[in-house]
């Protein structure tokens, strides 16, 4: 029990000070200063080039979005996520040797090439990724926590991160075995996460792209934007467009839906006027609202 405090403990300070570091000092693989580069890029783009010409540059919603972008990414693990799945890992890892398993490190592939190894690592974890979206959706009480993101009103880059922090605890867990297994180094991580965190923003963004070759690899604002759609189609009661980087999984498995531009359709989901619009409200809602399908 002592060896599990001392790690809940040193987790805190330890966060910290990296945290600290990345702010102070800048380097190539800093998510820090690439979360604001790439964001400042992105919101640039929008600026310059608008698919919804009328919507202001400080589109409604910006204000809270900004703040879930830095606390999903930092404050979240800041204040005790980073702590309790360090536990989470040794607890795992005990388990593992209690039946003299060492790791289960299952597929060798350190001799791949490096592309090779990113390509891996980047489909596997989005088609696990994919996964989660259609159980955040599927599932009443999972999508209660959901709610939050499909509160956007209008998109912009900042609505990618406008989610219920229980979502990272959601995507991390199904996440850790399956990487785990093919066993990735913190380096490919990093490539990995910049690349769906520009995609992410991208398919967010007021901007008017996502036709064409592109379009069908990878999800795009003229596809997403169906996936925010207040009013879902009949055939797809709990929505469609689920990819998070990668629209090929919605095509192989029946979830696309494009039926047209879809640049000023209403955002949202029923009695979404009654829903909270602060962060505090927001965070709370899930556990206090009935668990409904969503429609």
């Amino acid at each position: 029990m002592d060896k599990y405090i001392e790690i809940f403990i040193t987790s805190f300070s330890g966060y910290f000070n990296y945290l600290i570091e990345e702010i102070t000092k800048p380097s190539w693989n800093n998510y820090f200063y690439w979360l604001i580069g790439i964001s400042l890029l992105v919101w640039m783009l929008e600026i310059l080039i608008p698919w919804r010409k009328n919507q202001k540059i400080a589109r409604n919603g910006l204000g809270v979005d900004t703040f879930y972008l830095f606390f999903n990414f930092f404050i979240f693990s800041l204040v005790g996520f980073n702590a309790i799945s360090n536990i989470g890992v040794e607890l795992f890892n005990d388990l593992l040797g209690v039946f003299g398993i060492k790791n289960i490190v299952a597929i060798e592939i350190q001799n791949l090439p490096v592309w090779t190894q990113l390509l891996i690592l980047f489909v596997v974890a989005d088609f696990i990724q994919w996964s989660v979206h259609v159980a955040l959706h599927r599932i009443p009480w999972l999508w209660e926590f959901h709610k939050v993101h499909h509160s956007v009103k209008e998109m912009g880059y900042a609505a990618h991160f406008r989610f219920h922090f229980m979502e990272t605890v959601f995507y991390k867990t199904a996440q850790y075995i399956p990487l785990a297994m093919i066993g990735f180094g913190i380096q490919e991580f990093i490539i990995v996460h910049l690349f769906t965190l520009l995609i992410g923003h991208l398919n967010h963004a007021n901007l008017g792209w996502g036709y064409g070759f592109l379009g069908y690899l990878f999800n795009s604002p003229k596809m997403h934007i169906w996936h925010h759609a207040k009013v879902l189609p009949k055939n797809k009661p709990y929505g469609m467009n689920f990819g998070i980087s990668l629209s090929i999984w919605d095509y192989l498995f029946g979830t696309a839906f494009i039926p047209e531009e879809g640049r000023d359709i209403e955002l949202g989901f029923d009695d979404d006027e009654n829903y909270p619009e602060d962060f505090i409200g927001q965070m709370k809602a899930p556990f206090i609202n009935k668990n409904t399908a969503p429609k």
